[in-house]
């Protein structure tokens, strides 16, 4: 039995939103070192502020700017910043309520070492150079012993307002087939296919699961399946895809192999898309050093009877 595999993996994207009157108010406000609250009719001020009560659940658009000092209410020390968080040397998260302010902020804190933080100690917004409208127009706060600061009462009326973000989003972790699929994976790689068979039902999955889905049953039974398939179901791509170096239109479609009773999916080649049809006969087709098929061609053989491939659809 290989070793199971285990690998790094980043999902990463750029998620653009669009904004309301009030956090498009809040984010400008950050451009400008204004940084604006929204008042309740309970007279609450909150801080950042949120488009709807979340007491009465009632629309609110009072603007009310609130001081860039404020009190630690509770902190955790981070001793190993990771990528993109905002300070690069250890610092403390701290939920700062700012003076004027009836809730509190999430942020960083630069300090020399978590024996300097407390809760109810006074700090202070450091700006960042660049201000471009977002939470990170605030760099992170700063121990602070001044007076608060006083508010000049802004309006929340800007020109050039923010009306969207682009936060990027990512997710590193460590993925692991499993033994089922690492089992698959190893044979991929020595130009095989195996799938696994349930004990009970008998029927051979590909790529395994490590169970049956139908009985939920353990599966172990190797079995070594196609190399040809019959094409079941297939869709003509039409829109190309950003890295992928293929040709549009296309064909992708879901292969059952020979011997195995779930079709898996793979590209058609070495045939125009439009002659693509179910029931095709296809075999695989490898690139050297190609841990799996680059692609599936026709092999020739009289397309496969309906009935021999109509519970896999």
């Amino acid at each position: 039995m290989p070793e199971v595999l285990k690998a790094p993996l980043v999902v990463e994207f750029p998620f653009t939103r669009s904004l309301g009157p009030v956090q498009s108010a809040f984010l400008t406000g950050l451009r400008e070192r204004v940084v604006l609250g929204v008042r309740t009719t309970d007279g609450r001020t909150l801080v950042p502020p949120v488009e709807y009560d979340p007491v009465t659940a009632e629309e609110i658009r009072d603007l009310v700017e609130v001081a860039p000092t404020g009190t630690v209410t509770t902190w955790a020390w981070n001793h190993e910043p990771r990528r993109g968080q905002p300070l690069g040397t250890p610092f403390a998260w701290v939920l700062v309520r700012l003076d004027g302010a009836d809730t509190a902020l999430l942020h960083a804190l630069d300090a020399p070492g978590p024996d300097t933080v407390h809760t109810g100690m006074r700090v202070r917004v450091r700006w960042a150079a660049d201000r471009v409208g977002a939470i990170t127009d605030i760099a992170c706060f700063e121990p602070y012993d001044g007076d608060p600061a006083r508010p000049a009462g802004h309006s929340g009326r800007f020109e050039d307002p923010v009306t969207g973000i682009v936060a990027p989003a990512r997710l590193d972790y460590t993925y692991s087939p499993g033994r089922a699929q690492t089992a698959y994976i190893t044979a991929l790689s020595d130009r095989r296919t195996v799938g696994e068979r349930c004990p009970s039902c008998r029927k051979v999955y590909v790529p395994p699961r490590g169970a049956c889905p139908t009985c939920g049953v353990p599966t172990a039974e190797q079995v070594e399946v196609g190399p040809r398939g019959t094409v079941t179901t297939f869709c003509i791509v039409n829109i190309k895809a950003r890295n992928l170096d293929i040709e549009v239109p296309y064909v992708y479609a879901h292969i059952a192999l020979d011997g195995a009773d779930l079709a898996l999916h793979g590209r058609i080649g070495g045939i125009p898309y439009d002659q693509v049809r179910m029931g095709l006969r296809v075999e695989p087709v490898w690139t050297e050093g190609a841990r799996y098929p680059d692609h599936y061609r026709p092999t020739g053989e009289p397309d496969g009877d309906y009935d021999t491939y109509r519970e896999l659809l």
